[in-house]
């Protein structure tokens, strides 16, 4: 059992949803990254992903590509992903890693499922790989014993959902509406029936992802979904900030408020 599916099973058991705070590696900086991350742990979240930076996303919204960019033009690598992974988890958060299929092939497959077991991180959310691409990933999870996390989106028919869940681990990633990340003022529809369908075909916990910025909002989704995935609303904080220790407190704030928020949903 990975730390993730510990939280998971203990939000269940508490009867609310999980938390589940986003970041890049190396953003706003390195050192900026592992306070944003404690200040984040501090507040109440559950877990915490951490993105691996890259510079062509299919799924990023303008927010968090921004947040990529200046963590590139940082000199971020994988060295520096895995030293975020280990920041989270030394908080006692449970910690997961957000990449395209891309680095983790130019890292070495193996390499990379146990570099993430290696830094005490749960399991990594792959956005861009199918499972008919999986066999090698799915090989290296199970032997380092890490979570392979799959996005499903409204789009899913209900039999690829199934065949999807049957290979994740951790929780399913849905992605709540079409399109790319970013914060919104509502939360699509196509949330609660996604969720639905999920549900009707694996009993994994299922996380809620894109859109989410609000107390209301984490409230609106946590009395359905399991967890509760909040990233550029925490970004768009830190881009704006006139200060890191100014960015640090607005972070800090949303994250408390947004776990009262998912304690308030059921």
């Amino acid at each position: 059992m990975t730390q993730l599916d510990a939280v998971m099973a203990k939000v269940r058991a508490e009867n609310r949803a999980a938390l589940i705070a986003y970041i890049p590696a190396g953003f706003p900086s390195q050192q900026g990254c592992a306070k944003a991350i404690q200040a984040l742990a501090d507040a109440g979240v559950d877990a915490i992903e951490i993105g691996f930076p890259y510079s062509d996303p299919v799924m990023d919204g303008p927010i968090i590509q921004e947040a990529a960019e200046i963590s590139l033009k940082g000199g971020t690598n994988a060295a520096d992903v895995f030293a975020a992974l280990k920041v989270a988890t030394d908080t006692g958060v449970a910690a997961v890693v957000m990449t395209y299929w891309n680095p983790i092939e130019r890292y070495g497959v193996d390499q990379f499922a146990q570099s993430i077991a290696d830094n005490g991180g749960s399991g990594v959310i792959t956005p861009d790989l199918t499972i008919e691409e999986s066999d090698r990933w799915l090989a290296a999870t199970n032997k380092s014993q890490i979570n392979p996390i799959y996005v499903v989106a409204p789009s899913t028919n209900d039999s690829r959902l199934a065949a999807v869940t049957s290979k994740t681990g951790g929780f399913v990633y849905a992605a709540s509406l079409m399109g790319v990340t970013g914060t919104r003022a509502t939360v699509s529809s196509d949330a609660s029936n996604l969720v639905s369908r999920v549900r009707a075909v694996t009993d994994l916990p299922i996380s809620v992802g894109l859109g989410v910025s609000t107390r209301e909002q984490a409230k609106s989704l946590a009395a359905y979904a399991d967890g509760v995935i909040v990233g550029s609303a925490f970004i768009k904080l830190l881009l704006e900030a006139e200060s890191e220790e100014k960015g640090l407190d607005a972070i800090s704030h949303l994250a408390k408020e947004l776990a009262i928020g998912v304690r308030e949903g059921r």
